[in-house]
């Protein structure tokens, strides 16, 4: 138990349907913060028993209105304000999902980084797997969770914030339906915060992503994400996702159809230069990964998956366009079944 005094920090969770993973998830959050610190659960139309789960707990439960579109930055905008309603005082907010268990080992070395270090609005540590061996999809997760300590461009949903700097930026854009916290460090930025990776395992993800359609979802998602965020902020100083934004067209598009529209014509030459091409991607992105320290077989798994992701990284790219174009409001692209 830690011995941080209550003013310090809430919590705000959000999940939807997340039943033992939620239980889970407050367990820890009790377990390893003072009892007395305010605990708010959003939760986004479940239909299991989380609610009545979370108010067993003593936790408090926002139910998020949902004759408005649902998305997760409104959710956690909405329970950072049921925060600040009940406890105006908390200097700091740990957002943290549904579907993940916080570590004993985080909370204070957080906190005390950022009492240290007046200039950062947000840390995160080492987000790991829960059963990284259950699926090819949960391996790549728990590579993707490994980022480099020090200074980050953004944080992912689960990090410690500085209320101060949250409120001073409005929080989430409720607007978008994925993508939302690097936006928010964005802004964050542009007012001279910073944003680190502190080296203390934080907290334990469950997936629970066991087939490719799964997979294939979740990238047309980041698609849309890279997509809105190079709309947003591509032409901006930031650059932001300006760089994948072409690489999805390239290699989702230009460069397979390309190749397989002109095979006629090249006698299929221009077939085995796209393999060649795509051969040369494969080994550049495997010996980056061996850099960072990943075995052999891991390096080359996320090397070609990270190849075809291109495709539905592409095909969200368009659907996200195409949505502008007929000025239509986003929808959600789950990979989850509710």
């Amino acid at each position: 138990m830690t011995t941080l005094s209550v003013t310090h920090v809430g919590v705000v969770a959000i999940g939807r349907n997340e039943g033992a993973r939620l239980i889970r998830c407050l367990k820890s959050l009790q377990a390893n913060l003072p009892s007395n610190v305010a605990i708010i659960y959003v939760d986004s139309d479940s239909t299991d028993n989380s609610i009545d789960e979370a108010k067993n707990k003593g936790v408090e439960v926002v139910q998020l209105d949902m004759s408005v579109p649902f998305t997760a930055a409104r959710a956690r905008n909405a329970g950072f304000e049921r925060l600040m309603a009940i406890a105006p005082q908390t200097q700091y907010v740990q957002f943290i999902d549904g579907d993940c268990e916080l570590l004993s080992d985080w909370i204070e070395p957080a906190i005390a980084f950022l009492s240290q270090h007046s200039d950062t609005a947000v840390v995160f540590g080492r987000l790991r797997e829960r059963f990284p061996q259950a699926s090819t999809y949960h391996q790549l997760a728990e590579m993707e969770w490994n980022v480099p300590t020090g200074e980050a461009a953004a944080c992912g949903g689960i990090s410690l914030m500085r209320t101060k700097s949250f409120k001073a930026i409005g929080g989430f854009n409720p607007k978008l339906i994925c993508g939302e916290e690097p936006e928010l460090c964005i802004r964050l930025k542009r007012k001279s915060w910073k944003i680190q990776c502190i080296n203390a395992d934080m907290a334990i993800h469950d997936m629970d992503m066991h087939t490719f359609g799964q997979w294939w979802q979740r990238s047309v998602r980041g698609g849309w994400a890279i997509a809105q965020g190079n709309d947003m902020y591509g032409r901006a100083a930031e650059r932001y996702k300006f760089k994948a934004h072409v690489s999805g067209w390239i290699w989702g598009v230009l460069l397979p159809f390309g190749t397989l529209l002109s095979a006629g014509v090249t006698h299929g030459v221009s077939l085995m230069v796209g393999l060649l091409i795509y051969a040369f991607q494969l080994f550049r992105i495997y010996r980056y990964r061996r850099r960072r320290g990943d075995i052999d077989r891991q390096s080359l798994l996320y090397a070609y998956f990270c190849i075809l992701s291109k495709v539905p990284q592409a095909i969200g790219q368009g659907k996200y366009w195409f949505n502008r174009w007929q000025n239509k409001p986003a929808q959600l692209i789950e990979y989850k079944s509710y």
